[in-house]
């Protein structure tokens, strides 16, 4: 089907939709249509990594059900259909309005829970969406999507309020984010750039290269576990997922261990060079690495590792641009850099972000609050995971109040429009009627310059 005419239906079944819908209804519908992906989530997990040949089955099933789950909980409850709040105070109302149509690019590394999270958004605001899938993931984006439309159709929701581009190409997509009203991009950024060139008003995302700081008197098997725990999941293709673990340079020993005992492989210096020439190809990240297993990067880099080996460790030679190793891996490897003292450990993560990942995650294991803080607020990131897997909780956990999505903002620190995770919020106009309070009394001139 022609773009022209995907936009025309979509058009109409937004307008049908929203004449007919109220919250209520609109709430079963986002319930419906994230339960599917949840109850689905074997079959859409081993699509999507027979489909891409990228990830770990177990982790994508567990990203299918954490997902639906926290995008369902976050949303139950919120107003987004007509008036959403009035202002006790001042008398303002606020009315929600869908934008229209919803353009969706979506990435290779993330097939199904990324349309599925946009879809629902889309579905909360009472907006059609239209989906480009990545070619590389059509079947399984395309299977999410039918299983959806399936799940919601029993609620009189038009058929043309989702829908997804069969044969996706960079030409149709570039079509689709001149033709409709908003574009929600996430993946590469050099679709995220065309995306912010296309006319309309865009929601992208930024580089990720999280960088992760472990503070001193902690504990450092647990802090170990967790970084693992992240960087491994769905072999390192979440942007959220771990990059650098920066130790102080005294507890090396024990960190080191720590990490061991939990399947780290530490490399020879020998080795890093190898495992740098393997993933790194003139400074860029190699596309054939992206996603796959420790084993595969020790083979291509014609080093032997450990049976049970779950993570490749390097040691970084220096911060930022000085070593390409402190840039974002899309695979199992971390690298490594020690510092003497906590603002300098702030300041190397500083470092690394300004060379790649500006805007996006940080994180740190820390029980000192006042270290929390500090890294909160001199790094350059819209969000800072405390003592836990970066990877699977900065996208959004039911406990650590991050809306739970898999577009995260990155500010215009990552030159993007919002400095937070992306959720149904941002697909609302909302008009404000805003009458003169009679519970307000204007102070006279000279109350009003008194300090």
């Amino acid at each position: 089907m022609e773009i022209k005419e995907m936009i025309r239906l979509a058009r109409e079944a937004q307008r049908e939709f929203q004449a007919r819908h109220n919250q209520e209804s609109v709430d079963r519908i986002c319930h419906a249509a994230a339960k599917v992906i949840y109850d689905n989530a074997e079959v859409l997990a081993r699509e999507s990594v027979d489909e891409t040949g990228m990830g770990v089955y177990e982790d994508k099933v567990a990203k299918c059900k954490g997902k639906s789950k926290g995008v369902w909980y976050n949303l139950k409850g919120k107003k987004s259909v007509g008036i959403i709040n009035i202002d006790d105070r001042t008398g303002m109302i606020e009315v929600a309005k869908p934008i229209g149509v919803v353009g969706s690019i979506t990435p290779t590394t993330n097939p199904v829970v990324t349309p599925m999270s946009n879809i629902i958004f889309a579905l909360k605001t009472c907006n059609a969406i239209i989906v480009a899938p990545h070619p590389r993931s059509k079947h399984c984006s395309a299977h999410a999507v039918r299983l959806i439309k399936e799940a919601i159709a029993p609620f009189g929701v038009p058929e043309a309020m989702i829908q997804i581009i069969e044969e996706p190409s960079i030409e149709k997509t570039q079509e689709l984010m001149k033709a409709v009203d908003v574009v929600v991009a996430t993946g590469g950024m050099d679709m995220v750039r065309s995306a912010y060139s296309s006319g309309k008003p865009s929601f992208g995302v930024g580089a990720g290269n999280v960088q992760v700081i472990v503070d001193r008197n902690i504990d450092y098997h647990d802090a170990a576990k967790k970084i693992i725990a992240g960087r491994t999941f769905d072999n390192g293709i979440i942007c959220s997922g771990e990059q650098s673990v920066i130790y102080h340079q005294a507890d090396k020993a024990i960190v080191f261990d720590a990490f061991r005992a939990h399947g780290a492989y530490f490399c020879s210096e020998e080795e890093g060079d190898r495992i740098r020439q393997a993933i790194f190809s003139d400074g860029h990240l190699a596309k054939d690495i992206v996603g796959q297993s420790v084993q595969f990067i020790a083979n291509k880099a014609g080093i032997s590792i450990p049976e049970g080996t779950r993570v490749i460790m390097v040691e970084a030679r220096g911060v930022g641009a000085e070593d390409v190793i402190c840039k974002e891996k899309m695979c199992p490897v971390m690298c490594t850099l020690a510092y003497e003292h906590f603002e300098q450990a702030v300041e190397i993560a500083r470092t690394n972000l300004a060379n790649e990942g500006n805007g996006h995650t940080a994180a740190i294991h820390s029980n000192n609050q006042a270290h929390i803080i500090l890294a909160g607020s001199e790094l350059t990131v819209s969000r800072i995971v405390v003592n836990a897997p970066s990877a699977t909780t900065a996208g959004g956990h039911i406990r650590n109040g991050l809306a739970v999505t898999n577009t995260l903002g990155c500010g215009t620190w990552g030159n993007n429009s919002i400095s937070e995770n992306f959720t149904y919020k941002h697909l609302l106009n909302i008009s404000r009627i805003a009458p003169l309070s009679d519970k307000i009394v204007e102070p006279t001139e000279e109350e009003m310059w008194r300090v």
